[in-house]
């Protein structure tokens, strides 16, 4: 049974090659399927943890069988037949062939405990980047009822992830993820942002005293250079305690050089004459966009974190850590914003220190042993 297809002669159909962690699990299988004491050694994974649904139920059908007899391996393959059979309840597709496979293929299988850690380390990656994948598609999921909650109970999820990832795998100082962040994969539509912002900077300049009572809104969380600017000169203005109107908004921005040849006076001076609505509804609307943008560029950092697989466990735990925070610091503005306690916790405390996993006392280190049967029935060179 091959798992590395050739392509087929015509050239058009191809199958990627299987990614390094394929060949881990069939090494940590076949060290199994040789010598079933190693199963005492393997810690930290699950059917879960392996790759394909043909390993998953291999792993299952082994950690959940009675292991043999030492001596009975050696003389027949009994145990590998309940084996094989366990699993294609599971995987009807698993064949004889493949435990032969899987048994050549195996370097050393006292080298267990490494194969374990390595698909444990794989799975973790897998786990990091779904958790980040679903933030990502309830972040534009228009149909949410309360969208801050549910995007936010999501966050939280992703952060139960890393803990416990962190908790698996040992920290070592300075190793920061080597993947640089990602942009957003499309440009959102800012319109109605933009008039929504419009109708703040209005608000706020017809009613200035209104403005001390919204101090959480910061200028980035606004959509457009251009307001996020007027917003800075209005709170100069409110906090020198000097007059606040179009007219001296406008002066204002003219010092900082908000003006340019896309931003007429005239334009400036419109757009702050146009008030509607109250200075509190229009700020909390701006901030829960900008908290739902940057869930979303959390999440695509994740994302391309655990996409490089030149990644360790521990840089994707600092990436996250970091992308989250920028979350944890915008939700406690919401929660200022709103005076409702959330679920998701404000501040992620990276782990500076963590032990590594336990693990069971390995049985003494003794030379493979070659069953006679596993030769026989699958043509294994001593």
């Amino acid at each position: 049974m091959s798992h590395s297809p050739d392509p087929d002669e015509d050239g058009l159909d191809t199958t990627p090659a299987p990614q390094p962690v394929f060949h881990v699990e069939q090494a940590l299988l076949g060290a199994l399927l040789l010598d079933p004491r190693r199963l005492g050694d393997v810690t930290g994974i699950s059917a879960d943890s392996f790759s394909t649904a043909t390993h998953a139920a291999l792993f299952a059908a082994i950690n959940a069988l009675p292991p043999p007899d030492p001596v009975e391996h050696t003389k027949n393959a009994t145990w590998l037949t309940k084996v094989l059979a366990a699993s294609r309840e599971q995987a009807r597709g698993l064949t004889a062939s493949y435990l032969h496979t899987l048994i050549q293929v195996c370097p050393w299988p006292r080298h267990a405990p490494a194969y374990a850690r390595m698909v444990e380390a794989e799975h973790a990656r897998r786990r990091l980047r779904a958790a980040a994948e679903h933030l990502l598609q309830t972040v534009h999921d228009t149909s949410l009822p309360h969208p801050i909650q549910t995007v936010l109970a999501e966050a939280d999820a992703l952060a139960a992830i890393v803990d416990d990832i962190a908790s698996r795998f040992p920290p070592r100082a300075g190793v920061l993820p080597r993947t640089p962040a990602s942009p957003p994969a499309s440009a959102p539509d800012y319109v109605e942002a933009a008039e929504e912002e419009q109708l703040l900077l209005a608000t706020a300049t017809a009613r200035p005293a209104d403005v001390e009572s919204v101090r959480w809104l910061l200028p980035e969380d606004f959509t457009q250079p251009l307001h996020a600017g007027l917003w800075q000169c209005l709170t100069t203005l409110v906090r020198r305690q000097e007059p606040v109107d179009p007219v001296t908004i406008l002066w204002e921005a003219q010092q900082r050089g908000l003006l340019h040849n896309t931003s007429e006076p005239s334009d400036v001076l419109r757009l702050l004459s146009e008030p509607a609505g109250s200075v509190e509804h229009w700020s909390q609307r701006a901030l829960m966009r900008s908290l739902l943008a940057t869930a979303d560029h959390a999440g695509r950092r994740i994302e391309a974190y655990a996409d490089d697989p030149t990644n360790t466990p521990f840089q994707l735990v600092t990436g996250a850590r970091r992308s989250l925070a920028d979350i944890g610091a915008i939700c406690t503005r919401w929660q200022h914003a709103t005076g409702h306690p959330l679920s998701h916790r404000p501040q992620i405390t990276p782990t500076t220190r963590a032990g590594p996993p336990i693990r069971r006392t390995p049985a003494a280190s003794q030379p493979p042993v070659r069953p006679a049967a596993v030769r026989a029935a699958f043509g294994r060179t001593p």
